[in-house]
């Protein structure tokens, strides 16, 4: 291993790319977390487009929030880059930052542009397996000599969460593709389940875009900016949602969460370090009848309810 994070100076400067994608940008957040209690003297900067800024704002581990431009990257000075994106635009920042060493995953496009190409992440955990995209993360921080240690959770730092009436739970109903998403109907009779069975108010939670109207009734957040959708997620006693960014920042944020698959593998995108219950249909999610998810539901509202007693036992 290069061990280039042993090599900065004192108070050196490295930036991380992760342009974009929800859950891709709060899955970073554990590599981050460990680069910092390595080296605390380091600045860290996350490059990353402004729609997804409040992922890593408030967050100890990141010094700086830089737009994706080269003006931004050369003011900053780094000298690591680490590229966690992998995209064209991503490599072509790394390639044009004038740092010292330009780090990203060798199976990447333009590859060749990196003078620390980073193996695959089965070859730094020793490990032939499916990994996680947070394990796949953190695995670019120990090849760089970040000391191989236990990944922790993803996280999230909110300035004020949001105050309800009453508990609530969250269901995040849609996802970036059709065969992501659970039919909406399905996830209306779920929310009728949590206010009559949990006691909880349903909350559904959607973009500006979205159609929210099978859920005439609940209380409906559209096109929220995302560090209200923190505030709100904070508080919540339980998520439910299709394999989506809320669901990886309700993880996060350590609410305990019901998340349902549609083709993505759960290995690779699950619920990361957080109490779960997981939901996969081998014939995909039309398949999926609403006792199954209301039986999980049930299930990880009893866990946490024994946990909590536990704790003030």
């Amino acid at each position: 291993m290069p061990e280039v994070v042993d090599r900065l100076a004192r108070g050196a400067r490295v930036a991380v790319v992760r342009l974009r994608s929800l859950g891709d940008c709060v899955l970073s957040t554990p590599a981050l977390r460990l680069l910092k209690a390595h080296r605390p003297d380091l600045r860290v900067a996350v490059v990353v487009e402004p729609a997804w800024r409040a992922v890593y704002e408030g967050n100890p581990d990141v010094d700086e929030i830089l737009d994706p431009g080269l003006s931004a990257l050369w003011k900053f000075a780094p000298d690591l880059v680490l590229n966690l994106h992998g995209g064209a635009r991503s490599a072509r920042l790394v390639a044009a930052s004038r740092a010292r060493w330009r780090a990203g995953f060798a199976h990447y496009r333009n590859a060749w542009l990196y003078n620390v190409p980073i193996p695959r992440a089965q070859e730094i955990l020793g490990e032939e397996r499916v990994v996680h995209t947070a394990e796949h993360a953190a695995s670019a921080m120990f090849y760089l000599g970040v000391p191989v240690t236990e990944i922790p959770r993803a996280r999230l730092f909110v300035s004020r969460k949001v105050e309800r009436p009453r508990p609530y739970a969250v269901i995040h109903p849609l996802a970036s593709a059709p065969e992501k998403a659970w039919a909406a109907e399905r996830f209306a009779d779920c929310a009728r389940w949590i206010e009559r069975e949990l006691g909880l108010e349903a909350v559904v939670i959607g973009a500006a875009g979205d159609d929210l109207s099978a859920f005439e009734g609940f209380s409906r957040v559209k096109g929220a900016p995302l560090e209200e959708v923190k505030g709100l997620l904070a508080g919540a006693e339980i998520f439910l949602g299709n394999d989506s960014g809320p669901a990886h920042m309700s993880a996060a944020l350590g609410v305990p969460v019901v998340v349902l698959f549609g083709p993505m593998d759960p290995a690779i995108w699950g619920p990361w370090r957080v109490d779960s219950e997981v939901r996969r249909p081998e014939k995909g999610l039309r398949e999926l009848p609403v006792e199954q998810v209301t039986e999980a539901l049930a299930m990880l509202r009893a866990r946490t309810a024994a946990q909590a007693g536990r704790h003030s036992a």
